[in-house]
């Protein structure tokens, strides 16, 4: 009896995380971004102003915004290297 019991709550244990997995505000590759990012350009959540990255992005992600000192990431792994 007790191995019925300990596979549906397994079940239901995977069944939940799958669920926590897939929450439809996360945007792609944004998951992580701050609030402040809130402009969806592509499924990736961006600041407003990413048009002008050289002064909207480089205090977070870089001088040459391949990254900051905190985990923000290089712009150029979703751009390319031919951006900006």
């Amino acid at each position: 009896m007790k191995r019925p019991l300990f596979l549906v709550l397994c079940v239901a244990l995977l069944a939940g995380a799958a669920g926590a997995c897939s929450d439809d505000d996360d945007i792609t590759g944004g998951g992580n971004a701050p609030a402040s990012h809130t402009v969806n350009e592509d499924g990736v959540r961006h600041l407003p102003g990413l048009q002008d990255p050289e002064t909207n992005c480089t205090a977070c992600h870089g001088a040459d915004l391949r990254g900051g000192d905190n985990g923000e990431p290089s712009c150029f792994s979703c751009h390319g290297q031919e951006w900006p």
